[in-house]
Formats: structure tokens, sequence, C-alpha cells
């Protein structure tokens, strides 16, 4: 009765012994992480301002807020050959090459981190030679060993597992860096479509203006040869013509920069990539545009999410450090064969085994450790306040985006009105050069008043597709939707 009660207790005991060990293997110390919570701003601008693009009749744009994004943005322009130049960059960018390598690194840190909750089992073997001076040689003996050794670290405290958290962490972080890369190559594919565009039509109408000058430098100098015109009158047509001529370099200049930018962002030297000659016309400017809300703009944006990884990682390494001030346990144990032959260690052999188990505890360490864990906490802190600049400044992109495209529907109002102006200005003054009511020299600055008229739209549209582009990007672009995006693994936001 008194051995069964005894076998009873002592059951009693194993099993609540497993029961605390299984508790303290569930608790690690140090913070849960938590996502920080979406800004409270339910809009872009404060209550009681008129909001930018909200349909007026003079915007030639309108904002959707609360719509999606879709998944590649560029596509709002409906220009195939822009498709193509950023699938070609998509393709062949060594920045999207270097960003996956290292996304693949830091998830493979993520399997390092994690051996170490497992057991660590090696294989042993082992060859002995034993003689002694005061014996015969033939006393001599060899020993042969063969076998397993197992060692396990318990996580007690689970430094273990912030430790997996804060790789996992890490990982987030090039994940968002890797599309943070995607969405910066497309958004700079675009800009230098755009750009070209925009040069292309610069250096044509600065061709039209100098043709122009010519004209009137000539009409004049031979006025000035009859008599009817003063020097001076050359000398003003002369230094147009000059102004004019000025502009041509720089503007040549611009679009081949433009042209082997282009080039370098496809992953290609510009002697070996040829790059479309894109004109303005090929984009349309898109009538609607996917407003995020302020709350779903942290979730989508990268360089909001990868400063969120950071903070989770900083989370994360309070527990490790923390962890590093409580005591450690780890068993072992060994299974070792043991002959004096080789081929005895599978017949003939002496089996030795071996459990142990080994407690360490920090007593002193100079107040080491103690400082560890309270840097890690500065650390959380400032990344923390990281965070919050992050969103502020990606807030106030977006905001100054959608100004910049306000702006500029009421820059094209006023442009398109120059255009109409000087396009009825040419039209009286070709009528009464025909009647001869005025001379060749009135029609010809016509002429050049209505090609500058009509630069200055087409600079004013150009920059309203930048500014459309820029602002696409600042809300997120869509990465996540991509399929070009999508790893193994991924979730959706």
């Amino acid at each position: 009765m008194n051995r069964q009660a005894g076998g009873a207790s002592r059951r009693r005991l194993h099993l609540s012994a497993a029961c605390v060990t299984l508790l303290l293997g569930a608790c690690a110390v140090g913070p849960d992480f938590h996502r920080p919570g979406a800004p409270p701003d339910q809009g872009y601008v404060p209550q009681g301002t008129s909001v930018p693009l909200s349909g007026t009749d003079k915007s030639t744009q309108r904002s959707l807020p609360g719509e999606e994004l879709p998944a590649q943005w560029w596509q709002l322009f409906h220009s195939p050959t822009l498709q193509q130049a950023v699938e070609a960059a998509l393709a062949g960018s060594p920045t999207l090459v270097v960003a996956n390598a290292t996304l693949a690194q830091a998830q493979e840190q993520v399997i390092v981190a994690r051996a170490a909750l497992l057991p660590h089992l090696n294989a042993l073997a082992g060859a002995q030679h034993v003689s002694s001076s005061n014996q015969p040689l033939q006393l001599a003996t060899n020993e042969y060993t063969l076998g397993l050794s197992a060692s396990y670290a318990l996580d007690i405290f689970g430094g273990a597992r912030r430790g997996v958290e804060q790789q996992r962490a890490l990982a987030e972080l090039q994940r968002y860096q890797l599309a943070a890369a995607y969405l910066t190559l497309t958004g700079n594919v675009v800009n230098q479509a755009l750009t070209i565009a925009s040069t292309r039509l610069q250096i044509s109408t600065t061709e039209e203006l100098i043709a122009s000058d010519r004209k009137n430098l000539a009409l004049t100098q031979r006025e000035f040869e009859v008599g009817t015109a003063a020097k001076s009158d050359v000398l003003t047509a002369d230094s147009q013509l000059a102004a004019d001529l000025t502009q041509l370099p720089s503007l040549r200049q611009q679009l081949s920069a433009a042209h082997d930018a282009l080039a370098v962002l496809t992953g290609h030297t510009p002697a070996l990539w040829q790059t479309h000659d894109f004109d303005v016309a090929e984009f349309a400017v898109p009538a609607q545009i996917p407003l995020s809300l302020p709350s779903e703009l942290v979730r989508q944006r990268p360089d909001v999410l990868a400063a969120q990884a950071q903070l989770h990682a900083a989370s994360a390494a309070i527990g490790v450090a923390e962890a590093q001030e409580f005591p450690s346990l780890t068993l072992s144990g060994s299974l070792t064969r043991s002959a004096l032959v080789p081929g005895a260690l599978f017949h003939d052999f002496d089996t030795l085994r071996d459990a142990a188990g080994s407690l360490s505890a920090p007593l002193y360490a100079g107040g080491a450790l103690r400082a560890q864990t309270r840097a890690a906490r500065d650390a959380f802190r400032a990344q923390d306040a990281t965070y919050q600049s992050v969103v502020i400044e990606a807030l106030g992109q977006v905001t100054d985006d959608l100004w910049a495209l306000q702006h500029d529907a009421d820059r094209l109002v006023v442009f398109q009105h120059s255009v109409d102006i000087a396009q009825q200005a040419l039209q009286l003054q070709q009528q009464s050069y025909k009647v001869g009511k005025t001379n060749v020299l009135q029609l010809i600055d016509a002429q050049r008043t209505y090609a500058q008229a009509r630069l200055g739209l087409a600079t004013a549209q150009v920059q309203q597709l930048q500014d459309t582009a820029g602002l696409l990007v600042a809300l997120g672009g869509a990465w996540w939707k991509d399929p070009s995006q999508q790893l193994p693994g991924d979730q959706p936001l």
C-alpha cells in the first residue's frame, strides 16, 4: 500500500515538474508586439478646407476616395509603349535582383534562428591508441568509438523565440524594401518616359521659334538695308535668335540623358538599348484617380511597412536582451559504442550511455546585461518615433501631390485660354496679311506667340502627367497586387 502510494506520489511529482517546464517554456520575456493603429485622419486636408480634385468643373481629374489602385498603376496612362518600357525594366533591373537576393538571405536567417528551438543531434566517431612506458608494446591497445550525441537548450524565458521573431521582422523589412525598389523603379521609368516626351516637344517648338526668328531677322535686315528699319531692330531680332538657339543644346542634352537613364533602368548600357521616342500624345490623363484613405495608406506604402517591420524587430530585440539576464538550462546526452577493433563496433561492443543537464545563471557582468536591455528599450522608442515620422511624411506627400494636381488643373485653364487667344490673334493676322493691312513681321510675331502658348500648354499637360504619376507612387502603387511581386507564402494585406 505504501509502495503504491509512493509510486503515485512520484508520478504526481513528475507530472508537476513537466507542467512547470511547459509553463516556463510558454512564457517569453519582453513585450509582445502590436501593430500601430491607423492614423485618425479622415482625409488629407483639414475639415472645412476645399478638397483637391473633388470634381469641380475646371478640373479634368477627379479623385475617388476609398477606391483601390490597379495592380499596375502605370496602365492608367493607356500607353502601350510605356507598358513595354516598364516590363523591360522589371525584367532586367539589377536593383530588383539585389533586393530579391537580400530578401532570400533574410529568409534564410529566419531558418537559422528557428534552429535554436530544436534539439541538435551529432554523429560521433573516433579512434584512440593507448600505451604506457611501463608496459610492453604488446599490451598497447586501440579503442574505437561510434555513437550519437544530442543537446537541447530549453528556451525557458523565450530568448530564442524572440530571436526568431526578430529575424522574421527583419525578413519582412527586406520584403518591403523589395516593394519599395519595385515602386521606385516603375515610378522612375514613367518619369523618364514623360521627360523624353516633354523634351522632344520643347525641342520641336524651339525649332519652330528659331525658324520664325530667322525669318524675322532676314526681313528686318532687308528693311534696314532699304532704310525702313533701324539698326536696333536688327540687333533685337538677332538677339532673339541667339537666345532661342542657346536653348537647343541644353534641351538636346536633357533628351540624351533621359534616353540613357531609361536604358540604365532596364538594366542595359545606352549603347546596347534603343529607347522609344515617346510623344506627349501617347499618354492619356487619368480622369479618375483611386485615392486610398489614410488608414489604408499606412497598410500599403512600402516605406511605412518597412518602418513598422523595423519597429517589430526592435520590440523583439528587447526580449532577446532581457532573456540574457535569466538562467539557461541545457540538456545533453550521448549513446556510444566502444570496441577494440573496428569490426567489433557492429557485433561485439560495449555501450556507453551519458545524460547530463547544465544550468548557467549570470551572477555578475559589470551591469552590461541590464545596460543591453535598457539600450534595446531606447532603440524601440527611437524606432517608434521614426515610424510616426514616416507616417506623417507619407500623408504630407500625398497631400502635396493632391494640391499639385489641383494647381495643374488651374494652370491648364489659364494656358488653354492663352492658346485660344494666340490662335485667334494669329488667324486675324493671317487674314489681315492676305488683304495687305499688316506686314510679314507682324504675322511672324503672331506665329511666334502662338507657338509659345502651345509650348506652355503642352508643358503644363506633361506636368499634370508627372504629378499624377507622383501621386500614384505616393499612394503605394498597389505593388502587392502585381503577380511579378508575389512570393511564396505572401499574405494579402
